[in-house]
């Protein structure tokens, strides 16, 4: 029997628990499908990037909103290890859990916040994607709801552009005829060889969806070969053996890594830029 839908999430404040709290506070209600954004200051190209000003708003606080905009999400929550992120999240009403500074990623981080939380579905939203788009979350969530043998989803988008399929810096995926992952890889696959018809290319978007007792066993694995190889931490659940249902769509969003990028983003809000041209990876 499919899960029951939750009712469309809003934007609500509840009392902070100190630095030292494991978890977020007690009388957070997680709800069936909590949506954890988990977010640090330090960055190597954009320090700071989740308070960085967007239109009069944090960073942090656009993509909170769009999120809590899903129809099937609960509540969201975000999980820092910083305590300037912490206040502007109180700010605008946001809730907000304080983990760890010693998180190697965004995965373990997650793991911490959800450890205190009853819900039975957990998505991994990217605390540097302010356009993303809720119903993006909702296509990758629905499955989960839907098909209780489901475990973890993401999300797939068509490549048209042979730049795009080259960038190091643009994760691709390939996936058998039911949807699911086969690797990920920051290489240019399926590779094409002379003579022989291109297969279509697909570029992973870095929403995750997982059940919350396999995102817990997923944290306490060890990071695997592939994934130190490729720097990517989806390759440890195929690695051991976890399926990925990588869900095809045709929104698409805009990673802030770089200063340009920030730009771009500003821009496009301020209706200054055309979608075409924000140079969307």
């Amino acid at each position: 029997m499919p899960m029951a839908v939750p009712a469309r999430a809003v934007v609500v404040g509840f009392p902070v628990p100190p630095v030292s709290s494991p978890g977020p506070a007690p009388d957070f209600d997680s709800g069936t499908v909590v949506a954890i954004i988990p977010a640090r200051y330090q960055s190597s190209r954009l320090p700071g990037k989740a308070l960085a000003d967007i239109g009069g708003r944090p960073m942090i606080e656009h993509v909170y909103r769009r999120a809590s905009e899903a129809v099937l999400v609960s509540s969201v929550l975000v999980a820092t290890d910083d305590e300037r992120i912490r206040d502007a999240v109180r700010a605008f009403g946001g809730a907000v859990c304080m983990t760890s500074p010693a998180h190697p990623s965004g995965t373990d981080r997650l793991a911490e916040a959800v450890a205190g939380l009853s819900c039975g579905v957990v998505v991994n939203v990217q605390g540097d994607e302010p356009l993303l788009d809720p119903a993006m979350i909702d296509e990758a969530v629905r499955p989960l709801l839907t098909d209780r043998t489901l475990s973890m989803s993401t999300l797939r988008r068509r490549i048209d552009d042979p730049a795009e399929l080259h960038n190091p810096n643009v994760t691709k995926v390939v996936s058998d005829r039911q949807g699911f992952a086969l690797y990920f890889s920051r290489a240019a696959i399926p590779f094409v060889r002379d003579g022989s018809p291109a297969a279509q290319a697909w570029r992973h978007i870095g929403l995750y969806v997982y059940r919350r007792d396999l995102l817990l066993r997923l944290a306490a694995l060890e990071p695997t070969a592939l994934e130190r190889s490729e720097s990517l931490e989806q390759l440890r659940a195929l690695e051991h053996g976890i399926r990925i249902l990588a869900v095809e769509t045709q929104h698409d969003s805009i990673g802030v890594d770089t200063p340009q990028d920030l730009e771009r983003v500003r821009g496009l809000l301020a209706g200054v830029l055309p979608i075409q041209e924000t140079g969307a990876h």
